[in-house]
């Protein structure tokens, strides 16, 4: 599969490298995506084994030592998560597989010091997402591969609207279109079938164009091609690269550090991005990954140095590359005012326009960020859906450490960072990585999944600090929160007498329903919820709750309380059947 995978992307390197624009032209994207894949597949043929979490750990190391450029550390990342969600397996289903690939994303995504949308961090997110749905649904792997790839060319095709240089420039994302490529190999021998070159992706997209996917791919109609055959680095000034050397380096770390002095990653980092960008710094079994466009490579090497030996050092100079492109295109400049010409600061902010604003300004961090504390996949899902930069596993059994908070904030390149803890419980650590942090860190006091729901969607990033804290508390103290469990032993309390295994209702930390039946005691819990009132009542379906107890709550809510809307979602909590939030 990994060979199918590998040989699709090989058959189309010079298609990517001519769609590669971003950041800025280090390189060409399918060049460094196709060495980095190599020296994986080498990899995986020097360690060959029957074990499928042998042979994903292989790849996973032969891509890390091999990977080229941002789009090669990423996809070294991609597959790093992978072998880690198949370790110990000697072979995977449906749901393991599509795990795997989640915790893919994941492991990109926390590789990145600023993840950019609209590349192919996000075909593969949104790839995997997809996956983890349709997982539940069917056991076919090759079935399930084939959603993946639809799901990937579907959001390559979304790229220009997420990430404006694509869009003037009139391109899809080099990086995800590699992606793609290889997950249509992984398909395409997983279904025996034989691949279709361009499987109907337009190459370019028109500048100014709706882009829509198809319903489905139509591989019989002749592929599109692009409307003139400059790449698109072409189009922007050689002079406006600001960082132009693009290193990579590993750093050989020695068995032990001198008295007092430890590698420090976001220390490390931040050193590297007072004078560059495209940072990425990854540890891996005593060798430490770095990647960094800069104007001085001496003081990078410098820096390192005296964390270990530096091996496999590669420095380009991109200025010298780009004015080569040039001289090999050799055409004539472009009309004025068609939008070809492009500075670097707009490559490096998304392509928003920069005007006025002094170049040290281009990179500065966000103004805001928001960390919350969520368990099940769904929950997960609709935070960061609704803007959520992390989401941190935990909850009434699985409390993040002061560690975990304190992490999660300094991955964050934000100047007001809030953090959502959602349980009473976590309340305190949270505050105490707030103080620890030394950042500008605001606890929004959440006790529950619907309070910081409902205080995410207060969130406004065009107030002030202090107006986004108190909509937000506010939001949150409005809401009524409910559970359902069940009991773990025999009980009596607020008048209750409750025996081991039956289900309870609690509104705001207090019982307030238990019974035997689920049905019984998700009805009384909604009653007592819905005593004052109340417009909106959300259901977060989760683990024990099925389709037809859903189906049967959902018509007796309506039917007792017709003015209150409805909202049901797939929260895949655990321990809780139901979380309910009344507004």
């Amino acid at each position: 599969m990994v060979f199918a995978g590998a040989e699709a992307l090989e058959r189309n390197v010079e298609q990517i490298n001519a769609l590669n624009v971003f950041p800025v032209p280090d390189g060409d994207t399918g060049t460094n995506m196709n060495l980095t894949m190599r020296s994986g597949v080498q990899e995986l043929r020097n360690r060959p084994s029957l074990s499928l979490g042998t042979a994903a750990e292989a790849l996973s190391k032969g891509l890390l030592m091999g990977a080229r450029g941002n789009s090669g550390v990423i996809l070294s990342q991609l597959f790093r998560g992978f072998a880690r969600g198949a370790a110990g397996h000697d072979e995977l289903n449906a749901v393991q597989f599509a795990a795997a690939l989640q915790q893919g994303v994941d492991t990109a995504y926390q590789s990145v010091v600023k993840p950019v949308e609209g590349t192919i961090l996000t075909v593969a997110r949104e790839a995997a997402r997809h996956a983890v749905s349709i997982a539940r649904r069917t056991p076919d792997i090759a079935a399930l591969m084939r959603e993946v790839v639809a799901k990937a060319r579907e959001t390559l095709l979304k790229t220009p609207d997420m990430l404006p240089i694509l869009k003037q420039v009139g391109v899809v994302d080099s990086g995800g279109q590699g992606l793609v490529h290889i997950y249509e190999g992984f398909a395409a021998y997983l279904s025996g079938d034989v691949i279709v070159e361009d499987a109907g992706i337009p190459l370019e997209v028109p500048v100014g164009a709706a882009v829509a996917a198809p319903a489905r791919p139509a591989p019989a109609a002749a592929p599109a091609r692009r409307a003139d055959s400059a790449p698109a680095q072409s189009r922007i000034e050689t002079e406006s690269i600001e960082f132009p050397y693009d290193m990579e380096f590993f750093i050989r770390r020695p068995k032990k550090l001198p008295a007092g002095m430890r590698f420090d990653r976001e220390w490390f980092i931040r050193a590297l991005e007072k004078d560059g960008d495209s940072v990425i710094v990854i540890e891996d079994d005593g060798m430490i990954k770095v990647h960094v466009h800069s104007r001085r490579p001496g003081d990078v090497l410098n820096l390192a140095l005296p964390y270990g030996e530096l091996v496999d050092i590669r420095i380009l100079n991109m200025r010298e590359q780009h004015r080569e492109l040039l001289e090999q295109e050799d055409q004539a400049a472009p009309p004025a005012g068609d939008g070809t010409n492009l500075a670097a600061p707009e490559v490096l902010t998304g392509g928003a326009p920069v005007r006025d604003v002094p170049p040290e300004q281009v990179h500065e961090i966000a103004p805001y960020g928001i960390i919350a504390v969520a368990t099940g996949e769904g929950i997960s899902d609709i935070f960061l859906r609704h803007e959520a930069d992390i989401v941190l596993s935990g909850g009434q059994t699985m409390n993040p450490s002061t560690e975990d908070f304190l992490q999660a904030i300094a991955s964050l390149s934000a100047e007001r960072i809030y953090l959502l803890p959602n349980n009473g419980n976590i309340i305190l650590t949270a505050q105490q990585a707030a103080e620890m942090s030394g950042r500008a860190v605001t606890v929004i006091p959440t006790r529950s999944i619907p309070q910081g729901l409902a205080a995410l969607l207060a969130f406004n990033e065009a107030e002030t600090a202090e107006r986004n804290e108190e909509r937000m508390r506010g939001a949150a103290e409005s809401v009524r929160s409910g559970e359902v469990t069940l009991a773990v032993r025999d009980s009596t309390i607020n008048g209750f007498t409750i025996r081991e295994g039956d289900y309870i209702g609690i509104m705001d930390k207090e019982i307030v329903a238990a019974s035997g039946s689920l049905q019984e005691t998700c009805r009384a819990l909604l009653a007592k919820m819905l005593e004052d009132g109340g417009e909106l009542v959300t259901l977060l379906t989760g683990e024990g709750a099925d389709e037809a107890e859903t189906a049967a709550l959902s018509d007796w809510l309506k039917e007792t309380y017709p003015d209150a809307e409805l909202e049901v979602l797939d929260g895949g909590q655990p321990l809780y059947p139901y979380l309910i939030a009344v507004e």
